[in-house]
C-alpha cells in the first residue's frame, strides 16, 4: 500500500467509525416520526407553561387547536408543500424522465458510485425545485439497488437525501419565493418594512451559491468514505410497478375512453399555463412552481388518463405529511400562543421568547449567525422554510432594523440565514425524510444515522458562511 492509500484508508476507517456511531445512537433513540412529532408537542407545551407569562391550561389547548384546525391553521400553505412534492414526483415518474432516470442508474459500477450518482441528482434537481429533488434521488436509488447484490439500501437512500440540503439555496426556496411577492402572507420583510428582496440579494448571493458549491463537495467526500461495510437489502416490494395505463383498452371504444387518451387536452392545459407564466413577467413563487410542474407533467405524460394515474400515484407518497401536518401546525400555534389577559407588551409568545434569546447582544455582524444558530433550533419544532420564517422572521427582521440595518442585501441576508439553518436541521428532522422512506420502504433508524454527518458539515459550512457574509455586503 502506498502512502497515499495509506492515508485515504485512514481517513475512510475514520469516517466509516463515525458514521457507525451516528447510527448506532439514531437506532438507540430515534422514535418513530409521528411519535417524534407528538415529543416536540409535549415539549412545546412544558415551555409555553413554564416561559409564557399567565399561560393557561385553556389558554394552551385553544392555541393548540387553532394552529391544526383552527383560524390560524396551516392548510393552506400545507397544501402547496403537498401539491410541490407530488408535481414534483408526477414529473419525475413522466416516460421520459423516467427512462432517463433508468439510463443513468446504469452507468455506476459499485455502491459508492451509485450513492454518489443519487446525492448529485438530488442535489442537482433540488436546486431547481425541492419536491422533485426530494423524490428524484430515492427514485434513482430504487434503480441502483436493483443492479447490485448486497447493497446498503438505507446507504444510498441517505445520500440521496443528503442532495436536499441545498433546496433553500435554489429556485424553489421558499423563504427567497416569499420575499419576492408582496402579496404573500408569509412575506414578512414586506409586511414589517414595505421592502422587496428579489433574488439577488438571496439565493445569488455568493455567500449563498459558494457555500452550497462547498457544502455539494465536502459531502461527496464524506458520502465516499462512509460506505457501510453491512448490507440492507430493499423490500422486494419496492420494485413493484404501479398499474399502467392500456392505451388501447380491449372492446369498443366509448367516448369516455377516447376523451381520456385526447393527448390535445394535455397540450392544451400546457400552454395555457407557459402562456399564463410569460403574461406574469415569468413570476417566480410557490405556486408558479406548482403551476408549471404541473403542466409540464400532463405534457409528459401524454394522455389525461397517463396523468391522471400517475398523480394519483405520486399522491400516495405525500400520506405521512398530511398525517403529520396538523401536529406541526399546532406547534406553531403553540409558538405564537399570547394570553389574552396579557396587557399589551407584559407577554410574549414562546416563538419571541426563544428568538429573542438567541439574538440577545448581536451587533450586524453576528446577528446573521445566531439568527441561523436560532433557526437550527425552531426548525427542530417547525420543519418548514415558509411556516418557519412566519414564525422567527418578525424577530429576526425586527432585530436586524433594530441595529440599523434596513437594507434590501442586509434583510435578505437575514432571511437566507434562516433558510440555510433550515435546510441542514432537516438532516437530523425526520419530517421531509418521510416521502424517500415511503418510496423505499425503510424506517427512519435505517437511514438517518449517515444524515447526522451532512448536518455536522452543512452546519460548520454554512455557519462560516453567514458569518463572512456581514463583512462582504
Amino acid at each position: 500500500m502506498t502512502p497515499r492509500e495509506s492515508r485515504e484508508a485512514k481517513r475512510r476507517s475514520l469516517m466509516r467509525s463515525l458514521t457507525t456511531l451516528c447510527v448506532r445512537y439514531v437506532e438507540r433513540f430515534m422514535p418513530d416520526p409521528y411519535l417524534f412529532a407528538v415529543i416536540l408537542t409535549l415539549i412545546v407545551i412544558a415551555l409555553v407553561a413554564l416561559l409564557v407569562k399567565d399561560a393557561t391550561v385553556a389558554g394552551i389547548l385553544n392555541a393548540w387547536y387553532d394552529g391544526v384546525w383552527g383560524s390560524q391553521n396551516i392548510f393552506t400553505f400545507a397544501f402547496q408543500m403537498v401539491l410541490i412534492l407530488v408535481t414534483g414526483f408526477t414529473l419525475a415518474e413522466a416516460p421520459p424522465l423516467k427512462r432517463a432516470i433508468i439510463f443513468v442508474a446504469s452507468k455506476p459500477q459499485n455502491q459508492v458510485q451509485g450513492a454518489l450518482l443519487c446525492f448529485g441528482i438530488s442535489a442537482v434537481f433540488s436546486l431547481v425545485n425541492w419536491g422533485l429533488g426530494l423524490v428524484s434521488g430515492a427514485l434513482v436509488a430504487r434503480q441502483v439497488a436493483k443492479r447490485f447484490a448486497g447493497v446498503h439500501f438505507g446507504y444510498l437512500v441517505a445520500a440521496a437525501f443528503m442532495g436536499f440540503i441545498v433546496w433553500t439555496q435554489g429556485l424553489s426556496s421558499s423563504i427567497a419565493l416569499a420575499n419576492t411577492d408582496t402579496k404573500s402572507p408569509i412575506n414578512v420583510i414586506h409586511k414589517m418594512t414595505g421592502i422587496d428582496v428579489p433574488l439577488q440579494f438571496t439565493i445569488f448571493q455568493p455567500y449563498s451559491w459558494v457555500a452550497a458549491g462547498v457544502v455539494l463537495a465536502l459531502l461527496a467526500a464524506a458520502i465516499r468514505r462512509m460506505e457501510p461495510v453491512h448490507q440492507l437489502e430493499p423490500d422486494a416490494a419496492v420494485f413493484e410497478e404501479q398499474d399502467t395505463v392500456v392505451d388501447s383498452p380491449a372492446g369498443p371504444r366509448t367516448f369516455a375512453h377516447r376523451l381520456e387518451r385526447l393527448w390535445i387536452l394535455n397540450v392544451l392545459l400546457f400552454v395555457a399555463g407557459i402562456t399564463y407564466f410569460w403574461l406574469s413577467g415569468f413570476a417566480i413563487n410557490i405556486s408558479s412552481m406548482i403551476m408549471l410542474f404541473t403542466v409540464t407533467s400532463a405534457l409528459l405524460h401524454r394522455t389525461p388518463i397517463r396523468f391522471i394515474r400517475a398523480f394519483c400515484g405520486a399522491a400516495k407518497v405525500s400520506g405521512p405529511l398530511l398525517l403529520q401536518y396538523p401536529l406541526y401546525g399546532g406547534i406553531v400555534g403553540l409558538l405564537g400562543y399570547l394570553p389574552t389577559q396579557s396587557p399589551g407588551a407584559a407577554g410574549k409568545p414562546l416563538q419571541a421568547v426563544l428568538a429573542e434569546a438567541l439574538v440577545t447582544g448581536a451587533n450586524e455582524y453576528t446577528l446573521p449567525f445566531l439568527t441561523f444558530v436560532g433557526s437550527i433550533v425552531i426548525s427542530l419544532f417547525v420543519p418548514s422554510g415558509g411556516g418557519h420564517w412566519a414564525v422567527q422572521g418578525p424577530v429576526a427582521v425586527d432585530s436586524a432594523l433594530a441595529i440599523g440595518q434596513a437594507s434590501p442585501a442586509y434583510l435578505g441576508l437575514i432571511s437566507m440565514s434562516v433558510a440555510v439553518g433550515e435546510a441542514v436541521a432537516n438532516m437530523i428532522q425526520p419530517f421531509w425524510l418521510l416521502p424517500l422512506l415511503a418510496i423505499a420502504k425503510l424506517n427512519v433508524r435505517q437511514v438517518m444515522g449517515f444524515t447526522v454527518i451532512a448536518f455536522l458539515i452543512g452546519s460548520a459550512v454554512a455557519g462560516v458562511a453567514v458569518l463572512i457574509a456581514p463583512h462582504v455586503l
